[in-house]
């Protein structure tokens, strides 16, 4: 493998959900933010500054094709990903996209395609699967102490109504569809955790309770709620409510294996608490799950750096990034490659189709046989 000297990064959507990239490139010796783009003409000086880039580019297309860089960092509306990530791919650049990977089964097949034909890396940027919490109750699963997993529960709960308004993208691609819009951050944890994936889905809706400013009526329903089977026969809970007029919670997990079962805290007043036989007093005893963290915690996040401390969504927008930069220049296997960020992402696309049919079971495509 060719030694990697200089890994030049552009950003895209760089004015915006971009910009939470730059510590964990800086950490890096080989990684250098040399470019920035975003169609806010008059946000992209201060973004440039900011990324210490020295280009900026308002066109993406200008940016791949004119720019001398090795990979992009794809930060943009939901709809943008895959045509951004198969131009950066079908020119030989590395990606690490947002979530989700697409917004259809249809675009999805493009991309697969794209990335298996690339000689370059494609990673989704799934930034719940490196939260200190979720980190160590991998590891727990790894080392056996849950016995066999067979269900878990995910929860995204992110009341959206205000910011539609300001990121207008939202107000179609996450509240403007029936079913699972934004599934990534709630079935990516659990899959690890599970190490398996979905293989039929169904998913049915609370109801229609709010209106836009506009006085037009929510498309998606209030609380969606996704049962998912997996390939070995366990079962999974997903919620996402983006509408529902409550306290922020984000995400909430659940756990449950023949030995072992883990809830996490559902708002700042509770704790992540779990039950590990052999490891509790008794059958009816919780344990912090923070207490097992000197025995178990993985070495990333024993002694992590202030600037992870500080980045977005609980360290996971730093520790992504240096995983995608291992898997370029050392070469080491990347955790959520193209399947893996189609099994993060297929489920809800199928959801929406099965919340229209009632709620019938649908099966979820493979991308493997694609």
């Amino acid at each position: 493998m060719a030694i990697v000297e200089q890994l030049n990064i552009g950003i895209v959507g760089a004015a915006g959900r971009g910009a939470s990239f730059r510590a964990a490139f800086d950490a890096h010796p080989v990684t250098r933010i040399h470019a920035v783009c975003d169609v806010q003409e008059e946000a992209l000086a201060e973004a440039a500054e900011r990324l210490g880039a020295a280009e900026s580019y308002t066109d993406y297309d200008e940016m791949i094709e004119q720019s001398e860089i090795d990979a992009v960092v794809i930060g943009t509306p939901m709809p943008l990903h895959v045509p951004q990530a198969i131009a950066a791919l079908e020119r030989g650049l590395h990606v690490l996209s947002e979530v989700p990977a697409g917004v259809s089964i249809e675009e999805c097949k493009e991309l697969v395609q794209a990335a298996r034909h690339s000689t370059a890396l494609y990673m989704m940027a799934e930034n719940m699967t490196y939260t200190r919490p979720n980190v160590l109750v991998k590891e727990l699963v790894r080392r056996g102490l849950f016995g066999e997993v067979y269900y878990a529960e995910g929860e995204y709960l992110h009341e959206l109504k205000g910011l539609n308004e300001i990121t207008r993208w939202r107000r179609h691609w996450q509240t403007g569809i029936d079913g699972i819009t934004y599934p990534t951050h709630s079935l990516g944890p659990v899959l690890q955790w599970m190490d398996d994936r979905v293989v039929r889905v169904c998913c049915e809706g609370s109801g229609h309770h709010y209106q836009d400013p506009r006085g037009d009526a929510y498309e998606n329903q209030d609380s969606c709620v996704m049962l998912a089977k997996t390939s070995r026969g366990g079962l999974i809970k997903i919620r996402v409510d983006m509408l529902s007029n409550r306290p922020h919670a984000m995400t909430n997990y659940c756990l449950q294996g023949t030995t072992g079962c883990y809830e996490s805290a559902r708002s700042k007043l509770g704790v992540d608490k779990i039950w590990l036989r052999g490891l509790c007093p008794d059958e009816n005893t919780w344990l912090h799950l923070d207490e097992l963290a000197a025995e178990y915690m993985p070495e990333m996040w024993r002694s992590p750096p202030e600037e992870a401390l500080k980045a977005g969504h609980g360290g996971g927008d730093y520790f992504e990034v240096l995983d995608f930069v291992r898997s370029i220049v050392d070469g080491v296997s990347c955790p959520i490659g193209i399947d893996e960020a189609m099994d993060m992402t297929l489920p809800g696309l199928v959801s929406q189709a099965s919340i229209a049919q009632g709620g019938a079971w649908l099966d979820v495509p493979n991308s493997r046989a694609w």
